[in-house]
């Protein structure tokens, strides 16, 4: 893993001006991050406190509510599936959300293989990344809407799943890369998650120590694997943007245009 602290915190911008933290310290929601502040290829940056990423928002205090307040959040655009979003609801009266629903499958194909004595961490690690390749075979639909929502500019908005990790994490990355930022910085941005995210076990406790490590952290092999099926599936990045995301030129120059700042 890089070195992340360049882009964690408060840090000289290129205009010699200290940068807004990236990482908001929210008790209810570790792992509540800003996307702005990341160069692109064309030499602009993201726009700062315009999207955000998070776990998800039903456990957010009175102080973390009155911070999301006060970031001018309105919006929310959750990946989460039914029995998730029943379990933690919003707390931020504000806040319209937009479900975008991908059902967890790794749980219950882990305790699959429990029951059948076969559960290991390289086991583990290996339905964590076939879950990634499925957000692209068979959940593609939900990132294209969360594209076509970015478009009609609700902004400032978070994405957040349950963790905001995975799927969050894979949304950010597809953001970042439509916006023109390098690949070496958008997988330092997916695993700032390690640094930051307070996992809540309960749910997986009959699950070995080694088994939760491996899902309850992010590892580039997850996020490469779901930028192998894009290729196994699309060819290339760029005409899964196109055809599965429905980005073409025009829509790509008005995300750039709503979301990149000179």
């Amino acid at each position: 893993m890089q070195d992340t602290s360049r882009q964690d915190s408060s840090r000289q911008g290129s205009s010699g001006q200290d940068s807004p933290a990236r990482h908001l310290a929210l008790q209810g929601a570790t792992n509540f991050r800003d996307l702005g502040g990341y160069p692109t290829a064309d030499g602009r940056t993201t726009r700062w406190r315009q999207i955000f990423r998070s776990n998800h928002l039903g456990q957010l205090t009175a102080p973390d509510v009155e911070i999301v307040r006060a970031l001018g959040v309105r919006s929310a655009f959750d990946f989460r599936g039914v029995e998730e979003r029943a379990a933690g609801v919003c707390v931020v009266s504000e806040i319209t959300v937009h479900s975008l629903p991908i059902e967890p499958t790794v749980v219950a194909a882990l305790r699959a293989e429990l029951a059948r004595g076969r559960l290991t961490a390289p086991v583990a690690l290996e339905l964590m990344r076939d879950s990634y390749r499925n957000y692209v075979r068979h959940n593609t639909a939900s990132f294209r809407n969360l594209f076509g929502h970015l478009l009609e500019d609700h902004a400032p908005l978070v994405i957040h799943c349950t963790a905001g990790k995975d799927r969050t994490g894979f949304a950010s990355a597809l953001i970042l890369h439509a916006l023109g930022v390098a690949d070496e910085i958008i997988a330092e941005d997916y695993l700032l998650t390690n640094r930051h995210y307070k996992r809540d076990a309960s749910n997986v406790s009959d699950l070995p120590a080694d088994v939760l490590n491996a899902i309850g952290n992010v590892e580039a092999s997850y996020l490469a694997a779901a930028f192998e099926a894009v290729g196994s599936e699309y060819g290339d990045l760029e005409t899964y943007l196109r055809d599965g995301l429905k980005l073409g030129t025009p829509e790509r120059s008005a995300l750039k245009a709503r979301y990149l700042a000179a």
